[in-house]
């Protein structure tokens, strides 16, 4: 069957873009539906529209919405490239930043120059987001000057604004109750911390696991990832998603495995030396057990809420002096905004930039039934 399909990048994550009124109404063959548009599982993804990579192995599945205050409800999926699996359990900022974009685009949101505000409500973590998006003749503009590391030239800048994201999947800041957890491992117990801000992150200490911090993606040995992933099981068990030993299955994309270290000069994936003194810390993350080429948008909003928290183990790598947090990852500098009232976070922006890569038709395997107008309300 003939389904109508966007393709976009949204920071640095590419996603095939659907909506709502083109899913199966059936709720149950959502995943057999959207492992047969992406080709998985496969490795290669040769038979979908996947890229065999988990940055381009994403969905936003897209509906208007009748709620108060709300333009758009988001659903976000994560599809697994070599496991029969869909991952709705948490979102990505990268892919949010598409949104709005794809939404004015296509008529669901009104163009309104040279500013459209997108209130976004993400279903899977039950949070809002405001989108800011650049328009021009009554359409999304994508050229401009703001470039970001990771994502070649440059485009129109989108802000993005995460109001309130605390507890977005676990309905906790801090998931086990407690800012540090002491985990055994065969080298003996290192501290974690658990915290839940736009999406869930396990953090460790570089020195605790035996890195510097400033390794780029193919420095990472497959053994070291394999000790990674148990730490990261450990920490999906300790929020209840899935146990340990099955954590790799059924939760490979939340808790996202994070490791911080303090600033100092390192050069990352461009051959670009980045210096100490523009970071606030070193990060690197863990995408659906792989390097991340750069830095979740999620994992730097929870990372930055994680700055301005006491007692936690970023408290020992950051040393946050202002309201712009900087963030050295392996594709460049991220930089983060907060607004805060009375001392507490309100507000976390960032900047990213997207555009329409494809818009036409994507042909499945199966035949699924699709509602022409369907009611059903996004899970």
């Amino acid at each position: 069957m003939r389904v109508p399909v966007v393709v976009m990048r949204g920071g640095t994550s590419k996603g095939v873009f659907l909506n709502f009124e083109n899913m199966p109404d059936n709720r149950l063959l959502w995943d057999d539906f959207l492992l047969d548009i992406m080709g998985s599982p496969d490795r290669r993804q040769i038979d979908g529209l996947g890229g065999a990579n988990s940055l381009t192995s994403k969905v936003a599945i897209i509906k208007k919405s009748d709620l108060n205050d709300v333009d758009i409800e988001y659903t976000f999926a994560q599809i697994s490239i070599a496991n029969n699996l869909v991952d709705f359990k948490g979102n990505c900022g990268n892919i949010s930043s598409a949104v709005g974009p794809y939404a004015i685009e296509q008529g669901l949101v009104p163009a309104i120059e040279p500013i459209t505000t997108v209130r976004i409500f993400n279903t899977n973590t039950k949070k809002m987001i405001i989108a800011e998006v650049e328009v021009e003749n009554g359409r999304v503009k994508t050229e401009g000057m703001c470039s970001i590391p990771g994502v070649p030239g440059t485009g129109s800048p989108i802000y993005l604004s995460f109001p309130n994201a605390e507890g977005a999947v676990t309905g906790k800041l801090f998931p086990t109750g407690n800012p540090i957890d002491v985990i055994p491992l065969p080298e003996g117990p290192i501290s974690i911390s658990i915290i839940d801000v736009a999406n869930p992150l396990v953090f460790v200490n570089a020195s605790d696991v035996g890195l510097t911090g400033s390794e780029l993606p193919h420095e990472f040995t497959r053994e070291k990832l394999l000790e990674l992933e148990a730490i990261r099981s450990m920490a999906a068990e300790m929020c209840h998603f899935a146990a340990k030993e099955d954590a790799t299955m059924k939760s490979p994309a939340v808790p996202k495995m994070t490791i911080i270290a303090p600033p100092m000069d390192y050069i990352d994936v461009t051959g670009i030396e980045r210096k100490a003194s523009d970071m606030d810390c070193r990060i690197r993350m863990m995408s659906m057990q792989e390097p991340h080429q750069a830095l979740a948008i999620s994992g730097a909003i929870c990372t930055t809420a994680g700055a301005f928290l006491e007692d936690t183990i970023l408290s020992e790598s950051i040393n946050v002096k202002q309201e712009v947090v900087r963030l050295g990852h392996p594709g460049g500098i991220m930089e983060t905004k907060v607004n805060l009232i009375a001392g507490h976070i309100s507000v976390i922006k960032v900047v990213r930039t997207a555009r329409t890569i494809l818009e036409g038709y994507v042909y499945t395997k199966k035949s699924y039934k699709i509602a022409e107008v369907s009611s059903q309300a996004l899970a």
